[in-house]
């Protein structure tokens, strides 16, 4: 191995040129010069951007006019000499930019977690076999395999190309994809001429090919250009935006509110300005809810996390919103809701049909004729010649490993590799005695494949595989029993029928001989004159866990809609097998074409089986659902979904099979494909939207009880029952304590039985605006209860207050537990129990609440007074009557049906 490179005209040299200097092998690099060229020249990654250093990223969390407001707070009652105000306003910014900084290095530590587990892969040839290896660890020297929609992993030196179009925006500025060639170009050749290279970061449009790996990382073409690539995604989502707007708003009115009432305060009730102004600040800085972003960010990253650890990783954050709202979910069938391991099942030939044993990809003990009842022929020469046809037109390969047989490829093609092998052939050699000269990859424009192969006996061979439908177009005789006859299309179309009807994929064969001096294909000569061969059933079993995923959305109200490119009959087959519905009727592509524009919308919404859709239906689909009030998911794995994946409220990738066009258009990537990781992350989706609807049904009202407090005092002249200073110690001490662990709430019983909330539906509905004014009050009379009562009884002020701060509190906890649960009731042993982050958060209250009452230095500050053993008893009995009361109305909102 060479100890460095240098940087050379890669795309000047020729093939062979550029493997002798780079010293690779078209067969691929092997594992341990892999590894130690990765030593060597190191990941094939750009440089991430600089992270903005700790003291930026804390000064940016006092960077808004509410902090504003409060530092000037600060400064007045500074001035004024109330220290400890001071003192406790300040511990109150700090200790929200500590939060906010802390929640926001987790965030970021989780999205840069989650890009790892959904990093790109490739496909190279390592020790002569196809594998998949994290782009990150391609080097110099590597084979890549690429094909539509794939993102060019690294520069690469073209050593073969069929049809392949490659974007190159990013690079070169043209809109128009470039066609990629293996030919040497001339050195001097501007960058978007270099036909015989692909670089990194470029999108393959169409085809496929391969090619050596001659830069990585920043010795790319596109890190010579930028390093921005890396950049953070921006923590930020609509329903944050909201919030922020909800909080600005807020602080102005209150801070409008403030002023008013200050000059009452001062002329109409007499109040010392200082004194007023004293407590109107402290009244503002508790009833503003500043954490309240804060610990809706965090809940938002906790609920991404609980994702990622059920296979659903969230690219982009408002996704965890919207998913609590999803209503539809358009799911393809080949699997995500079936396993994905294709068998051949059904062989039909010319008066001939053959049911093939066994299932998934090995063909140990597995027999090719086993007779299962259908009418059998003795001569098999045309199914053999079908099983030849299906290994030869076929890029896939097999590979046993520890957990069983491995497909890279096309599943598909996978199962005709094993039936091939339950024939008696040997794959590789197949291959090596029918050599392959040229072909043409499958696309979905076309729906066909062919390959140009040699025959062992010096002549050549034309074989196509692809949909039975258009083959029969192509081809003009049939195989038959005594050689070619004419094509017989009304019994292939019974044939093809009759093995959809079972669940079966169809796959038609065909073929031309072709001249010896053949050397390259076209379209003009494939599409006319072949002689049909036959046809194969392929099965793919549901997913047994997606069949009761469909159930689950069922009662959770959600609609479940298969989109495929199958035929009409095998997905109705499969639909009815996932519980979709009995013998439900499928629409076409051509079916959804001659539909009137206004039967459109109605009948999309009433189907639930697609069939031989192409993106432009999926696209109608989407937007049709979307047109009706539906919030859609949309799952899809190809560069032809990408639109489609764009357009839905929630694009759902495939994080194995997917395409990088598909991942990059996608707001959440499935780690295994699984259509009931799909309905996890919405479980998870309506528990993030629920615990951020609890803790903005505290928040406000707790900040509103406080408030009223004071407000009320002033407005009628009696002495405040909290002073500024104890109002800012209890905004303080619950903020980050009791109104963050509602992030951590698990869901609640029910969660997936209740009907999809509406796309529209505002943060602040009906229910918790009641919620608020109704609690407000609540906290209110109970404060005053108490206070007035400890005056009576001949207590002094302080004493009274110290029992209002504790009342208020005591409150607040109670209120904790009914919140945790809003469709059901909080008086159970589960409910009472908490779980840990409650428990600890209340521990550290009602450590911080003795010190605040017993503490002589805190009594010293806080003006506070020792409370009797009667006295607590008699505050904790107010929390109980409370929290009864809240019952009660909890139990009449579900009883009447006005929990929103």
């Amino acid at each position: 191995m060479k100890a460095e490179f240098k940087e050379d005209a890669y795309h000047a040299l020729s093939a062979e040129d550029v493997l002798a200097g780079i010293e690779a092998s078209p067969t691929g690099l092997s594992a341990t010069e892999a590894a130690q060229r990765l030593q060597l020249y190191g990941p094939n990654e750009l440089p991430a951007t600089p992270a903005r250093h700790p003291v930026v990223r804390f000064l940016s969390h006092l960077n808004n006019a509410l902090i504003y407001f409060l530092l000037a707070a600060a400064v007045v009652t500074w001035s004024l000499g109330h220290f400890v105000d001071a003192s406790v306003i300040l511990a109150v910014v700090l200790v929200n930019a500590i939060v906010g900084f802390i929640q926001e290095g987790k965030a970021e530590n989780a999205l840069n977690a989650i890009r790892n587990m959904a990093s790109p892969q490739a496909t190279v040839m390592r020790d002569g076999h196809r594998s998949r290896v994290s782009v990150a660890d391609l080097v110099p020297g590597d084979m890549v395999l690429v094909e539509a929609g794939d993102r060019v992993p690294a520069d690469l030196r073209l050593m073969h190309a069929r049809g392949l179009l490659i974007e190159e925006a990013i690079l070169t500025g043209e809109s128009v994809a470039a066609e990629k060639r293996e030919d040497p170009v001339p050195v001097e050749a501007a960058l978007g001429d270099r036909t015989s290279m692909a670089y990194f970061g470029t999108m393959v449009a169409a085809g496929q090919g391969s090619g050596v790996v001659v830069a990585t990382g920043v010795k790319t073409e596109i890190g010579r250009i930028s390093t921005l690539l890396g950049s953070v995604q921006e923590l930020t989502t609509p329903l944050l935006r909201q919030i922020n707007r909800f909080a600005r708003r807020f602080t102005w009115v209150t801070i409008s509110g403030a002023v008013l009432l200050f000059l009452f305060a001062v002329f109409a009730r007499g109040f010392a300005w200082p004194d007023a102004l004293i407590a109107i600040v402290a009244l503002s800085v508790g009833l503003v809810p500043e954490g309240l972003p804060a610990v809706i960010t965090i809940t938002l990253a906790i609920g991404v996390r609980r994702m990622a650890a059920r296979n659903a990783i969230i690219r982009r954050l408002p996704a965890v919103e919207t998913l609590g709202a999803t209503s539809v979910i358009c799911s393809d069938k080949t699997g995500t809701l079936t396993r994905n391991e294709m068998t051949v099942r059904r062989i039909v030939v010319c008066n001939d049909e053959i049911l093939v044993s066994g299932s998934g990809y090995s063909a140990e003990g597995e027999k090719l004729f086993e007779d299962e009842g259908s009418e059998m022929f003795p001569d098999r020469g045309h199914a053999l010649t079908l099983a030849r046809a299906g290994i030869l037109c076929n890029d896939a390969h097999l590979r046993k490993s520890a957990n069983g047989w491995i497909v890279h490829g096309d599943p598909m093609e996978g199962a005709l590799v094993t039936l091939a092998m339950k024939a008696g052939f040997d794959p590789e050699n197949i291959r090596a005695e029918w050599a392959r000269v040229d072909e043409i990859p499958f696309d979905a424009q076309h729906r066909f494949m062919a390959t140009l192969n040699q025959v062992p006996h010096g002549q050549k061979v034309i074989l196509v595989k692809g949909a039975p439908e258009r083959l029969l177009e192509m081809c003009s005789m049939q195989a038959g029993e005594d050689g070619q006859v004419p094509l017989d299309p009304g019994y292939w179309t019974v044939r093809i029928a009759e093995a959809a009807a079972e669940g079966e994929r169809i796959l038609g064969f065909a073929m031309k001989p072709a001249p010896a001096s053949a050397c390259r294909l076209s379209f003009g000569e494939i599409e006319k004159d072949l002689i049909f061969l036959g046809i194969m059933g392929f099965i793919d079993p549901p997913r047994e866990e997606a069949v009761a995923a469909i159930a689950e959305c069922h009662a959770a109200g959600i609609a479940v809609k298969m989109i495929t490119g199958d035929h009409a009959a095998t997905a109705a087959a499969i639909a009815s097998q996932l519980g979709l519905g009995d013998n439900p009727a499928a629409l076409t592509g051509h079916d959804l074409d001659n539909i009137r524009d206004e039967m459109f919308e109605a009948t999309v919404r009433e189907t639930v089986v697609f069939a031989r859709t192409n993106p432009e239906h999926k696209l109608q689909i989407v937007r049709a659902l979307q047109r009706g009030g539906a919030v859609v998911a949309m799952t899809g794995d190809g560069v032809n979904d990408a639109p489609s994946l764009k357009q839905a409220d929630v694009g759902i990738a495939m994080g194995q099979r997917g395409t990088e066009a598909a991942k990059e258009a996608s707001q959440m990537v499935l780690l295994d494909d699984n259509f009931a990781s799909i309905v996890s992350a919405v479980h998870e989706g309506r528990t993030v939207y629920d615990n951020i609807r609890k803790v903005v049904a505290w928040t406000l009202p707790t900040n509103g009880g406080e408030a009223l407090t004071v407000v009320t005092a002033i407005l009628f002249n009696f002495t405040l029952p909290m002073s500024p200073v104890q109002i800012l110690w209890v905004n303080m001490i619950t903020a980050v304590t009791l109104g963050l662990v509602l992030a951590f709430e698990p869901p609640e019983r029910g969660v997936m039985r209740r009907p999809p909330r509406a796309a529209d539906a505002g943060l602040l509905s009906p229910f918790l605006v009641w919620r608020v004014i109704f609690v407000s009050l609540l906290f209110l009379g109970g404060a005053l209860l108490i206070f007035f009562n400890a005056l009576d009884r001949g207590l002094d002020v302080e004493t009274a207050r110290t029992m209002v701060v504790n009342t208020i509190v005591i409150l607040e906890i109670f209120y904790l537990f009914n919140v945790r649960y809003f469709h059901m009731t909080s008086l159970t042993w589960r409910g009472a129990m908490g779980t840990s982050p409650v428990l600890i958060a209340i521990g550290v209250v009602f450590v911080a609440q003795l010190a605040f009452t017993y503490l002589p230095i805190m009594q010293r500050l806080f003006a506070t007074k020792p409370v009797s053993i009667a006295d607590g008893i008699l505050i904790i009995s107010v929390g109980v009557i409370a929290m009864v009361i809240l019952e009660g109305e909890k139990y009449l909102m579900r009883r009447f049906g006005l929990l929103d």
